[in-house]
């Protein structure tokens, strides 16, 4: 190699080349505008920089070889996404017959790629994946990506693994067999789930929205996603972690829901239950997928612990908001409707005994279905009865509000034979006079309101102006319409005046019949039940 010929390309810090410049400048655009350049001093001991090349040192070492060879290497699909994205790279793709065009022939060998095995087809896509974003790059995932989709749509009986490659790049051989060699213990629907595990979060996405608009099965596109999160979430950092499981959950998002399993569901909230960094949507998104499964599910799956900080053995709260989106779907079957009601009514008893559980939330969830969800509230007695025992600091009020949301219509003659000798439980008389007593007081209020609005409608019109007639009377609400029409304003007010008086009469009367209604929280805790056991997963 002549002196003056002599050029040394530095690729992506990794490894030096010394090269003659004037053959790579003949077959490189890069090289030739780089040199034209150059003048006549400064043309002796070159050096060339590259931060980005393709592939590093390997895809160089490949067009190198291209180019001492006049323009002739063996291109095949196991090396053919590197030299594509090098000679794109270099700018080899000079039109001309005196100088080989290493761009033109990579692409035309892409044309071939539907008969590829799938060995050759995933070893593109490593290499694909390993260049992005480099150039060209979106081009060859494309090119390869729709064969390698293809595959996976293809009827169950023609597995791909039928045929070999002799042009199978040794590089990878070792990491194909590895995965080949459990090959017999998948089924014909998932033998290509470990095969996939390399890709990343960007390309497991669009793999997945292409295998749905190819009408891939759900239920196994489920399975694969399920199999990938439980795979990578053990070989990556938590960042990484956080990542993948909302990919996941997205992706999880797009199928059908009746291809959803509940329980696997659960086992991923659990699992973003332990990631703070997870985003909120996203456990939105999870807890909507699972309220519309809730008919399906366990007390073992519903009994979740509360997260640190909250003053309650399990989540209460996520309860409430899986009770409420499974409400949300608006139409559903009886019987789907009364597993809910089964699932929630052993919750309560398993949640009364908890001390740290308040008045409220316990309440909440009393009253969080509506009464078709249930066909007996033997259970919701039983729940009541227990948190009542367990929390023995409550007032009488507070009792007799949880007991409001019994139907005693809905009780056995058992259960109401317990009842009556319960001395701890208000009576059904206490709780009758209480629920009249919100009734008529909130009459009596929304009757008061009403009085006040139409107090000034007792003004007399002859001495209005015009103007304020328009202003005031007119514009009146259409249900005072007959009191300004009758002409017996005042007397239409007194006789409301009246029934307002009546009402307060009997407020009072109600409250003398309820002795301890307003009395004060007991302060000293009595003896409570031990906690549940947690039930085993």
């Amino acid at each position: 190699m002549e002196v003056g010929c002599k050029l040394e390309v530095d690729v992506n810090g990794d490894e030096i080349f010394v090269v003659d410049k004037k053959i790579l400048a003949c077959f490189s655009g890069r090289f030739r505008r780089l040199f034209a350049k150059l003048t006549g001093s400064s043309t002796g001991h070159l050096k060339v920089i590259f931060h980005d090349f393709p592939g590093g040192a390997d895809g160089f070492e490949l067009v190198t070889r291209f180019c001492y060879n006049n323009g002739a290497i063996a291109i095949t699909p196991s090396n053919v996404v590197l030299l594509n994205c090098a000679a794109y790279f270099m700018e080899m793709d000079r039109n001309s017959s005196a100088t080989p065009n290493l761009l033109y022939q990579t692409e035309k060998s892409l044309e071939g790629v539907n008969c590829w095995t799938w060995s050759e087809l995933l070893i593109a896509m490593k290499q694909i994946q390993d260049l992005l974003p480099a150039m060209n790059s979106s081009f060859l995932l494309e090119k390869v990506l729709d064969p390698l989709i293809g595959r996976l749509a293809l009827p169950t009986d023609a597995s791909p693994f039928s045929y070999s490659s002799d042009n199978f790049s040794s590089q990878f051989s070792s990491e194909i067999s590895s995965t080949c060699s459990t090959r017999n213990n998948c089924s014909p629907t998932t033998w290509w789930f470990e095969d996939l595990l390399f890709l990343n979060v960007d390309l497991i996405g669009k793999v997945i929205r292409m295998l749905i608009s190819q009408k891939l099965d759900h239920a196994t596109i489920f399975k694969f996603l399920i199999f990938y999160l439980k795979s990578r979430l053990t070989v990556v950092i938590l960042s990484e972690k956080c990542q993948i499981v909302e990919v996941v959950i997205d992706l999880i998002f797009l199928l059908d829901r009746t291809c959803l399993s509940c329980k696997v569901l659960f086992d991923i909230l659990r699992i973003t239950s332990s990631m703070k960094r997870i985003n909120k949507c996203y456990k939105f998104k999870l807890e909507r997928l699972i309220g519309s499964k809730l008919d399906q599910a366990t007390l073992n799956h519903v009994l979740v612990r509360s997260p640190q900080g909250k003053n309650s053995m399990y989540d209460v709260d996520l309860v409430l908001r899986l009770v409420e989106g499974y409400l949300l779907q608006g139409w559903m079957l009886p019987s789907r409707l009364k597993k809910v009601g089964s699932l929630i009514d052993s919750f309560l008893v398993e949640v009364a005994s908890d001390i740290l559980l308040k008045p409220s939330k316990f309440a909440a969830l009393l009253t969080v279905l509506p009464n078709s969800a249930r066909e007996s509230n033997d259970k919701l007695y039983q729940a009541i009865d227990l948190y009542i025992e367990v929390h023995n600091q409550l007032c009488q009020e507070e009792k007799i509000r949880l007991c409001c949301a019994l139907n005693h219509d809905e009780l056995s003659e058992e259960a109401l034979k317990h009842m009556a000798q319960n001395s701890k439980f208000p009576s059904r008389a206490e709780v009758q006079v209480f629920i009249a007593r919100q009734s008529k007081h909130s009459n009596f209020y929304s009757l008061k309101n009403e009085i006040n609005g139409l107090s000034f409608y007792s003004i007399d019109k002859a001495k209005m102006t015009e103007r304020e007639y328009t202003e005031q009377v007119l514009p009146l609400p259409r249900k005072y319409e007959h009191i300004m029409d009758s002409g017996n304003l005042e007397t239409r007010l007194q006789e409301m005046h009246c029934s307002v008086t009546e009402l307060e009469k009997v407020c009072t009367i109600m409250e003398s019949q309820v002795p301890n209604v307003t009395k004060r929280k007991l302060c000293n805790q009595g003896k409570f039940r031990p906690f549940p056991k947690l039930c085993s997963c």
